[in-house]
């Protein structure tokens, strides 16, 4: 008889497509096609890399207005949604069947026909052809199948409607009636123009949202998030329910690097929960705990989710501003979780795991913290006030600089955790747990912290953009301070987010 501890293959299977058609495609495509979704992804990723660095600038070459931008975007968006989601459940999902390959094409070409036919639109304003009406009502329709493959009906559905409603208002009861428009009318809005599909929504995910979904997903790949779950457990997993507090935590510490709830639900439940139902979770209590404080994460700085981004761009406020007051919501619903979990674990008398570290004082634990949290402050003045004697004395040299440093403190602290053993992905169905060490396990993955404390960094005291901050947390050598802030004005061609390309909010 099958362990009731031990997932079966089909529930595994239903685990990891419900992520897969979530996040990255339920479809994963065998040889030249897989390698092929694999390098428009990369090619992707690096265009939006591009845009967001002052790169394009330095060269003198590869400057997209924003429009341009947001087509080409979006041209990557549509031909990667028919290439990953299947059309139905009952698809191919170890090929792509030849209509897909078909309908990809065709969805591509439709979201870059701005950035194809830039000019060719810049001087026909409002009044479209007969080709644009076309390759507007195609775009429309392949932007719609798209959206239901990788959202599902309900959003689709939702957005036919409007559709719909801007059609027919002539024929609408009461109320609801209105003058309507024409479909050349609804094309030039919808498809042609930045108000419509290429508007405030696609600027944001073109500018933002894209980099530091990127950010947190090559961090997770890299380890990151199986070492935030380690060192969470090492800290709490000894004391009453500690499985569920160290849940709540390591939901927390990677909502640091991720902004989708599913992400985080199953990176660390796949973990936590058999181990909160060892000590005494019931499994929908241990559900609870684990949905809850990973829905949380979608509020924890500094990669939160799209609404925040969304939030920069309608209500015109600083994104370091919605930083700020999301920090204090987050740290207090975190918080709360734990006390709630601290009180169920006294009311069923749980215990904790067994832990690893080797017995110490009390004093001595209270003496060696408060020695670490003086050592971290001391370095964060020192970090503060010695780049802001560097950035008058070194001038334009001040980027290379701390180039260099932090490529020689990245290098230090892979040193660092080469002399500890590399964490290892535990099974959490085994019958023995055994918790991490603590100072073994925080020290072995100090290099993932790095970049995130460079993207803060550069939020919250650079005072960078969204976008550059991204750029320079994924390449974590540079903050670039010292480099001029590029000006409209000294440059003759398009600037990229509608000219406002900027360090300072």
């Amino acid at each position: 008889m099958r362990d009731d501890k031990q997932p079966s293959a089909a529930a595994e299977n239903d685990l990891e497509d419900m992520v897969a058609s979530s996040d990255t495609g339920a479809r994963k495509p065998l040889g030249v096609p897989g390698k092929l979704l694999v390098s428009i992804a990369a090619v992707w990723s690096l265009f939006q890399l591009w845009i967001a660095s002052p790169l394009p600038y330095i060269v003198g070459f590869g400057v997209f207005s924003a429009t341009e931008a947001r087509s080409i975007h979006l041209a990557f968006a549509l031909f990667l949604a028919f290439m990953a989601y299947p059309a139905f459940k009952r698809s191919p999902r170890d090929r792509v069947p030849l209509a897909d390959w078909a309908l990809a094409a065709l969805a591509a070409f439709c979201g870059a026909y701005l950035f194809i036919f830039y000019a060719d639109l810049a001087q026909r304003p409002g009044l479209p052809i007969t080709q644009d009406i076309i390759v507007g009502v195609v775009g429309i329709l392949m932007l719609l199948e798209a959206t239901r493959r990788a959202l599902g009906p309900p959003l689709m559905i939702v957005a036919a409607v409007f559709i719909a409603y801007s059609l027919f208002g002539p024929y609408m009861p009461g109320i609801l009636a209105h003058r309507g428009v024409s479909l050349g009318g609804l094309i030039n809005h919808q498809w042609l123009g930045t108000q419509g599909v290429f508007g405030i929504a696609l600027g944001v995910s073109t500018s933002f949202v894209f980099l530091f979904v990127l950010f947190g997903a090559l961090l997770d790949k890299a380890g990151a998030g199986n070492y935030f779950i380690k060192v969470a457990f090492s800290l709490l997993g000894h004391f009453k329910g500690g499985p569920a507090k160290a849940a709540v935590v390591a939901s927390g510490m990677t909502g640091l690097i991720s902004g989708s709830s599913i992400a985080n639900t199953v990176t660390t439940g796949t973990f936590t929960i058999p181990m909160m139902k060892r000590v005494g979770f019931s499994a929908e209590k241990a559900g609870a705990v684990e949905v809850s404080s990973s829905v949380n994460g979608q509020i924890m700085p500094p990669v939160m989710g799209a609404a925040a981004f969304l939030m920069v761009e309608y209500v015109g406020i600083p994104y370091v501003d919605v930083i700020k007051h999301a920090f204090l919501p987050a740290l207090i619903s975190y918080i709360a979780l734990i006390y709630i979990v601290h009180l169920e674990a006294l009311k069923a008398n749980m215990k904790g795991l067994p832990s690893s570290n080797p017995a110490r004082p009390l004093l001595n634990k209270v003496i060696g913290f408060m020695t670490g949290l003086l050592l971290l402050m001391g370095l964060s003045i020192a970090v503060y006030y010695g780049l802001g004697w560097l950035k008058p004395v070194l001038g334009e040299a001040t980027p290379w600089v701390v180039s260099v440093g932090l490529a020689i403190v990245y290098v230090g602290l892979l040193k660092v955790g080469a002399n500890y053993p590399e964490l290892e992905m535990d099974d959490p169905n085994s019958e023995v747990v055994k918790l991490p060490q603590t100072r073994p396990t925080v020290m072995v993955g100090l290099h993932y912290i790095l970049p995130v404390v460079v993207l803060v960094w550069c939020l919250m005291v650079e005072r960078l953009s969204p976008g550059l901050s991204a750029f320079w947390g994924h390449h974590v050598y540079d903050f670039h301070h010292g480099y001029p802030a590029p000006d409209h004005r000294d440059f003759p061609w398009p600037q990229p987010n509608g000219g406002r390309y900027q360090r300072r909010l």
